[in-house]
């Protein structure tokens, strides 16, 4: 399913909502907002880099994001503009680099963040550095003010660069453990004290470019707290970049719970069958949502396989549930909540499956085995 289908879809089920009551209107729209910003509006997160300017920018991203780059070191960006950077086929984020950034380049910075504000500004400080430059931190005072053209408030991440060298010499005893501890301090305190900054202060954190276990678990904390934190246009994307399956089942219920929450509201409005291919367009959406949440591409026909393989309970059974859950409203009242609990339960049943078999990494019989025992949960009436 891709973006203008996707957005196709959107309009024509805002169209249905339309019709329904106020009351029932404004909490299933409710409702719609984090699927429209998930996915309708996902996009690449963005990284605003300042501070130090000692390291490429790629060693740099190598190092927060676990990736190993393969074109050239030498590659020519063009200075202070957004730069796409596609992350070892898990992902895309973009780049900006404002280090060295004086009065003169400001402005051209600034009108950068206008047309696409960043996401988490970085503050770059190496671990030997004898102090924590002041007009670094009055550039990243500018740029944040600069950067409220979003509508989302921007991160502040500290960054302490421990040089691959000093690493190695410090296995060998020959440096003090404690002085990236010590600099990851500073720059905490330097941050929350400068005006403008700290209340934007998420976290500060050391990196290398060693590629050890300890640098590789580094660039995981870094990855999964940043999908914890972004906007939800963003959020998708940094989820498959930081291959967090945690992370990655909390936005894929968020996705189950909405969806199920619309399919419920719908189903329960008296409008015999014609609500049929909604309820049914809905489900499968979430299902390739949670797709694309686990790395694979979004499909609506590899969605339909999926629900299809989930056997007749799912297949032929449903039909034979929707019919009944149809036939139901044509007597008013208690039919009507019957309908709404069996389209909800339905709906549920299917994001769970869809949850274990592509992101807990179980089988087929094991999604099927989850669909009957979510639906026999939620349903009034049993499957």
């Amino acid at each position: 399913m891709n973006r203008s289908s996707l957005l196709h879809f959107i309009e024509r089920l805002e169209g249905f909502l339309g019709k329904l009551p106020e009351t029932i209107r404004r909490p299933v729209l409710h409702e719609l907002t984090p699927l429209k910003e998930l996915f309708l509006q996902q996009r690449a997160p963005r990284f605003l880099l300042v501070g130090s300017n000692r390291q490429p920018l790629q060693d740099i991203v190598s190092a927060l994001f676990g990736w190993t780059p393969l074109e050239s070191r030498d590659v020519l960006m063009e200075l202070y503009r957004w730069h796409a950077m596609e992350l070892g086929g898990r992902g895309t984020a973009l780049f900006l680099d404002a280090r060295s950034a004086d009065a003169s380049t400001l402005p051209k910075i600034e009108e950068e963040l206008k047309s696409q504000p960043a996401d988490v500004l970085l503050h770059l400080a190496d671990e030997d550095s004898p102090t924590i430059e002041k007009a670094e931190l009055d550039n990243l005072t500018t740029l944040i003010a600069a950067n409220s053209a979003g509508h989302f408030s921007p991160k502040v991440v500290g960054v302490v660069w421990q040089a691959t060298d000093r690493v190695s010499s410090r296995h060998n005893g020959d440096a003090p453990l404690n002085a990236p501890a010590k600099m990851r301090a500073r720059l905490q305190s330097a941050l929350q004290g400068q005006a403008g900054v700290g209340p934007h202060l998420l976290q500060t954190i050391e990196i290398s470019a060693a590629g050890d276990d300890k640098a590789r678990a580094a660039a995981q904390h870094f990855m999964s707290m940043l999908a914890r934190s972004l906007p939800n246009e963003a959020r998708v994307e940094m989820a498959r970049l930081a291959a967090d399956r945690v992370v990655q089942s909390e936005i894929a219920q968020a996705l189950v719970k909405s969806t199920t929450a619309i399919c419920a509201a719908i189903g329960a409005q008296p409008i015999p069958l014609a609500d049929l291919p909604v309820l049914t367009a809905l489900q499968l959406m979430m299902v390739s949502g949670i797709m694309y949440i686990s790395g694979r591409e979004r499909s609506l026909r590899a969605a339909t396989e999926f629900v299809a393989a989930l056997g007749v309970n799912v297949g032929a059974g449903m039909v034979l549930r929707e019919g009944a859950r149809a036939l139901l409203k044509f007597f008013p009242g208690w039919g009507n909540v019957v309908c709404g609990a069996v389209a909800g339960a339905g709906t549920y049943a299917i994001g769970r499956a869809a949850i274990v078999y592509f992101l807990e990494g179980l089988t087929l019989g094991d999604a099927r085995r989850a669909y009957l025992s979510s639906r026999k949960k939620r349903s009034p009436a049993g499957p």
